[in-house]
């Protein structure tokens, strides 16, 4: 007998093959923009990092915000490679070298550690990274388009028990090749829109209410 969340995600992937083909918006509707006049630090998602760290920048240059915010990301098996010797340059160290080479200052720039694994783990070290930081109260989150919209609602949750409340912007790198009205004409597009649409079902029923602030 299948298990209920594996009836629920066959479930879901029909619905979500049925209504994305038949609603072309669908990409559309993942990309999610709130920009906010200015923000209190600019929040770098790791991830595909060289479209999101020209994205950042950018807005680093046009006075969105005087401060950078990157939660160190898991360097998961390649650690293994390094306490073996090996000389291995994270993700993390790669998108602040690109950052300070492309001209933010070193100082404007805040390492988190939190080894993370995914955005979830992301919105948790700095929610609590907030959370010792009062006049941090407005958040630009950067990330690829089709990410936008889950990295928003992964984030609104994790900040729902702040005694004060965290304005959460959103700006879509516009350095993707992904097309947000176009997603169905190609093979990657199409995978990109449906397991967003998974992964935002899986977080909406079974992972949003474990998120909130330590």
């Amino acid at each position: 007998m299948l298990k209920p969340r594996i009836i629920f995600f066959i479930l879901f992937l029909a619905l979500a093959i049925l209504y994305t083909g038949g609603c072309r918006r669908a990409g559309r509707w993942l990309v999610k923009e709130d920009m906010p006049e200015h923000a209190d630090a600019i929040v770098l998602l790791m991830g595909s990092f060289p479209d999101r760290v020209l994205q950042a920048v950018d807005l680093y240059k046009d006075g969105k915000s005087d401060r950078l915010l990157i939660v160190e990301e898991s360097m998961g098996p390649f650690s293994t490679l390094e306490s073996r010797g090996a000389d291995i340059i994270s993700n993390t160290e790669q998108a602040r070298n690109s950052v300070i080479a492309l001209g933010i200052p070193a100082e404007s720039i805040t390492i988190l550690p939190g080894e993370a694994r995914d955005t979830k783990t992301e919105a948790i070290a700095i929610s609590n990274y907030v959370a010792g930081n009062v006049a941090l109260d407005t958040l630009l989150l950067v990330s690829s388009p089709s990410h936008m919209r889950r990295a928003s609602m992964i984030f609104k949750a994790a900040f729902r028990d702040s005694e004060t409340p965290i304005y959460i912007g959103c700006s879509p790198s516009a350095y993707s090749s992904f097309n947000a009205d176009r997603w169905w004409k190609d093979k990657e597009g199409i995978q990109t829109v449906l397991s967003e649409f998974v992964k935002i079902g899986s977080f909406v029923v079974f992972e949003r209410r474990k998120l909130g602030v330590n």
